[in-house]
């Protein structure tokens, strides 16, 4: 069953781009474009916020909850699109003052919050460019090798984060005594530590005018860095012309982005691209409002989430599907949180990983439930190097995996390769390069001068292209057995996950140069219920329980009855107790998954699963 079909009853919601142009190429080449031309959009992205400071001064554009005295979380607080554009103005001149530019950017550390915003915002009226980089570099990472990497790429002039005693540690470690540290709270021992408060206070003067004048489509706006696999990660150049035109390509796609006064409920991460330029510059871009989440699709912070979810009604959501999952779940039982967060919806949009059917039939159920019909899923095709948004489904009749049709004004290469399709993007929304690195900048466009996405496609339906492109998995993680057979990664993994719903996490496929394929399993919190286990029960006990050893006994055999041959076929499995980390680049903050890190990382492991050397190993008995 799809996880849409044409008989179901949903609320309304138009498709801004429905019909693709297809023409041949060389052999083996083809390229794919939208029916429709991309409308003129601003030079710089300062000019939306500009513009709405002046139509809609006392709108929100983000509030954030009031931190509480006990370290809990109050009312909200809020900043208009004027006091936003005011306080920008004067961080901007501040940031004049110091002689910041690209060569010299601001280097943000900390979490998505009111004065990261307004930093953010000061940079972008300056023409100074900055980097929101992981948190977890700084938190969660005992050796900042990665952390030194950001700051050794950047030479940054100015580094901020929320909190002097938190941050201070990572600060100490990887910033030289002549870069200014800032921050909101706290000092950094030893060092000395400027308020973020004397940014804000800073008087404003002709200069930032005239600087702001002199940015145009060209101008770096800010670096994004990848989530780096095996290797450390490229710092994408992001100019002002690629985010303002991918942000009208995003309203030609959504036009529910404009239809309606916009609001979002979002924790995701501003240091990524889906955060930090999909979602933060489509409030600025189209004067809506960003309620900032402080929870996360994690046991500890999903409550946090829930809380905000019933209280805030978003016109549209966006999360992963991990938080999709939690979501569902808690509408099963929460009758608050189902009535405020479905009141008025018109979208709901997930990306990095493949979402579980189970999901999809839980967050139908609600809705049908609450409201009468149900609320469009959908979701697309992006990365760091397209700002992000690159392909959007054109229908509510959407499937896991469903990537549809370019937004307009990005031409899409796709080229067949190994049995493959590999796609590749051109438009004014894909980066100019990486940040001093010429060699991997060199590396990553072909002769035509289009971005190689790395990333394998294929056609929902091959008799009618307007339907648009699914995902196909990645063309470097795809691999061959001992015996010749090529392993396609993207679809096993997705059936993997969807067979073991709602238990299984993540998962990687082993099997590289071995006769049969293998598959390690990330499981979700939701084993620990399925054993009766206390929560303070170690996971690795969690998984040696009877019953959740025969819940992935039945999912391993399920998976060989369905199995058309040894490409296909889940010989071997075994269940991952250490969940994958940023520091080793495994996972990104979204949440997805790299395959080649954590085998990389894994290879003890990946060797002992294909050895029968492991503890567990669960083998099919049936099919």
């Amino acid at each position: 069953m799809n996880a849409a079909t044409p008989s179901a009853n949903y609320r309304k919601l138009r498709f801004g781009v429905t019909r693709a142009v297809l023409r041949d190429g060389p052999p083996g080449v083809h390229y794919l474009s939208a029916d429709q031309e991309l409308l003129p959009y601003p030079d710089r992205i300062t000019d939306r916020l500009v513009h709405w400071a002046r139509e809609r001064p006392d709108q929100t554009l983000f509030a954030q909850r009031v931190k509480l005295a006990d370290g809990s979380k109050g009312d909200w607080r809020h900043i208009s699109f004027s006091q936003a554009l005011d306080a920008g103005r004067r961080i901007a001149q501040g940031l004049l003052n110091r002689g910041l530019s690209a060569d010299r950017p601001v280097l943000i550390l900390s979490e998505n919050d009111l004065e990261h915003a307004l930093l953010a915002l000061g940079c972008l009226i300056a023409g100074i460019a900055y980097c929101p980089t992981s948190p977890a570099y700084s938190l969660i990472s005992q050796d900042f090798d990665k952390l030194r990497h950001v700051v050794k790429t950047l030479t940054p002039g100015l580094v901020f984060a929320s909190d002097g005693q938190r941050y201070g540690r990572a600060m100490l470690a990887t910033v030289e005594d002549s870069v200014e540290l800032v921050t909101t709270s706290g000092s950094v021992p030893g060092r000395s530590t400027t308020p973020f408060a004397d940014l804000m206070s800073t008087e404003v003067t002709p200069a930032v005018d005239a600087a702001m004048a002199a940015n145009g489509p060209d101008t770096i706006a800010k670096f994004l860095f990848t989530s780096g696999s095996t290797k450390m990660p490229k710092a994408v150049i992001n100019t002002q012309r690629m985010w303002c035109a991918n942000q009208q390509q995003m309203t030609q796609s959504m036009p529910i982005l404009t239809e309606s006064p916009l609001v979002l409920v979002d924790w995701l991460p501003w240091n990524h691209t889906f955060g930090g330029n999909h979602n933060f510059g489509m409030v600025l871009f189209n004067g809506g409002t960003m309620y900032i989440d402080e929870g996360k699709p994690t046991p500890a912070l999903m409550a946090e989430t829930l809380r905000n979810l019933r209280e805030i009604a978003p016109t549209v959501y966006f999360n992963v599907p991990t938080g999709f999952d939690a979501i569902a779940q808690a509408m099963e039982t929460d009758d608050t949180l189902r009535k405020t967060l479905l009141s008025r919806l018109q979208m709901f949009f997930y990306a990095g990983a493949a979402l579980a059917q189970p999901v999809w039939d839980s967050l139908f159920r609600s809705a049908e439930r609450e409201i009468g019909e149900r609320i469009v899923m959908t979701a697309g095709m992006g990365m760091t190097e397209s700002s992000p948004f690159g392909l959007f489904v054109a229908s509510p009749n959407v499937k896991a995996g469903d990537l549809g049709l370019p937004t307009p004004g990005l031409t899409l290469k796709l080229v067949d390769t190994e049995g493959k399709t590999e796609l590749r993007y051109k438009g004014p929304n894909i980066t100019v390069g990486y940040w001093r690195s010429p060699a991997d900048t060199a590396d990553a466009y072909d002769e035509e001068g289009f971005f190689k996405t790395g990333d394998a496609v294929k056609w929902i339906d091959e008799t009618d292209i307007h339907q648009g492109l699914a995902f196909d998995g990645r063309m470097a993680e795809d691999f061959k057995l001992a015996t010749g057979t090529f392993v396609n990664v993207g679809p096993l993994r997705a059936r993997i996950i969807a067979a073991g719903a709602p238990y299984i996490q993540d998962v990687v496929i082993t099997g590289l140069n071995s006769k049969e394929v293998g598959a390690m399993v990330f499981p979700t919190p939701a084993v620990r219920a399925l054993s009766g286990l206390h929560a303070e029960v170690s996971l690795h006990e969690v998984l040696d329980h009877p019953a959740v050893l025969a819940q992935f006994q039945s999912v391993v055999n399920k998976l060989a009855k369905t199995a058309t041959g040894s490409a296909n076929r889940v010989a071997r499995m075994c269940l991952l107790a250490d969940p994958p980390t940023i520091d080793r680049g495994e996972v990104t903050d979204k949440g997805s998954i790299n395959q080649r890190a954590v085998l990389t990382h894994r290879a003890e492991t990946v060797a002992k699963l294909h050895a029968d050397e492991l503890y567990f190993i669960l083998k099919p008995t049936e099919g």
